[in-house]
């Protein structure tokens, strides 16, 4: 009796140990596996980082959402066809064919609005010293997008209208965190100046040089950076007024070392490829003129667009440009996935292998943002930052995050 009593304890912790190995296993690939995903038309879904994963029914019986995305359907992912791990959304997409960008090109944007970058002291004939701008309500990162009902897209223009107004007040409209509201402005005159100020600093426009990551040769949309251009003092995202995409030619990459990072210098060549229409969370957007197509697009490689599902950890390959204007191929290694991040720009941790490159520029340095990644024959993302730390390895986004955005935030 005493024998069968341990063999049935026994049994039952063995049985505990199990389940909470089962249980554990399934926890474990649910927090890494994706919560969504888009397929080709009648594809069965596959994880290609995690082959051991299956989808437990056929696309033929899948069921449909219910109610609110009707060309969404669930699935359940198991692990050996066996133990469910996660139900996930899947989306029917043909996966566009894009050509490959890696060509640097120059970023000249007009913000839309003016962006108060600085407030500072006035100091009026009395002495007296106030802000203005401050007392009113404006902060830095603000965009004022209009003064006494004219819209603002230049310095001067607000400089002017401040400077005319005489001391009264002057109505200003701006934006703060997509939020818009009106303030008054009550100009101080500044004995040191000898006009009307209000006391804050204001950038108009942005310029830099980037690397291309995919053109669209159905809709003349091309894609690049895979980051947004943020200001460079406020950190804030900067709104598109009008914008040029323009040749460029890499003089310089000057080496990124361990806490250095490392930067792309060339010149603004003459021409245009086009123009700039959308400064998005994944990246800049625009559309060639029919010369740029022209000439970006006759040489270069086509790829089908990979999924996030396609993607695997191992061998990769960047085109990406250190010299000239002309994208060369280089080795990387795609280190880990993360298929759930909450930063839409860091799906992937890449290093550079290629002993050219790091030679060449050290490993991943600024400018060269954008430059996309090929692995297994598709175009599954494009380089976004730099370890400061290590400049050989880095973020990289989702080919499929900046073509959604592309589409979606025209």
């Amino acid at each position: 009796m005493q024998l069968k009593r341990k063999l049935i304890r026994s049994a039952g912790a063995l049985l505990s140990a199990v389940s909470l190995c089962i249980f554990g296993t399934a926890g474990y690939y649910s927090s890494r596996l994706p919560s969504s995903v888009t397929i080709e038309p009648a594809a069965t879904l596959k994880i290609a980082e995690y082959p051991e994963i299956s989808c437990s029914v056929s696309p033929e019986a899948i069921m449909q959402t219910a109610g609110i995305f009707p060309e969404t359907k669930q699935v359940t992912l198991t692990l050996f066809g066996a133990i469910p791990v996660k139900n996930v959304s899947v989306t029917e997409a043909e996966p566009p064919v894009l050509t490959t960008g890696g060509y640097p090109f120059g970023i000249k944007l007009l913000m839309d609005g003016v962006m108060v970058t600085e407030l500072g002291a006035v100091t009026d004939s009395g002495g007296r010293t106030s802000c203005p701008a401050e007392e009113a309500g404006i902060m830095t990162g603000d965009i004022i997008k209009s003064a006494n009902g004219e819209a603002l897209i230049s310095n001067s223009r607000l400089q002017e209208i401040i400077s005319q107004s005489g001391g009264k007040e002057v109505s200003l409209t701006a934006e703060r965190s997509g939020h818009e509201f009106t303030v008054s402005l009550k100009p101080v005159f500044s004995q040191k100046n000898n006009m009307w100020r209000g006391g804050m600093w204001v950038r108009d426009s942005v310029a830099g040089i980037g690397t291309m990551t995919f053109i669209n040769k159905e809709t003349g949309e091309f894609a690049g950076l895979g980051h947004p251009i943020c200001d460079s003092d406020t950190g804030e995202l900067v709104p598109v007024y009008s914008g040029e995409a323009v040749p460029v030619e890499i003089t310089e990459a000057k080496k990124g070392e361990k806490g250095i990072p490392g930067e792309l210098r060339g010149s603004f060549s003459k021409g245009v490829y086009g123009v700039l229409e959308k400064n998005g969370s994944c990246g800049i957007y625009g559309r060639l003129t029919d010369e740029g197509m022209a000439e970006l697009c006759s040489d270069s490689d086509e790829y089908v667009m990979g999924y996030r599902q396609d993607i695997t950890t191992g061998e990769a390959e960047i085109y990406t440009t250190v010299h000239g204007s002309t994208p060369e191929k280089y080795k990387i290694e795609i280190e880990s996935i993360d298929f759930n991040s909450k930063e839409v720009t860091k799906n992937m941790v890449i290093r550079i292998t290629d002993k050219r490159l790091i030679k060449e520029s050290g490993g991943i340095i600024q400018g060269m943002s954008g430059s996309p990644i090929i692995q297994n024959g598709k175009l599954i993302g494009a380089v976004t930052h730099v370890f400061v730390a290590d400049p050989t390895r880095g973020y990289a986004v989702f080919a499929e995050n900046m073509f959604s955005l592309c589409a979606s935030e025209q």
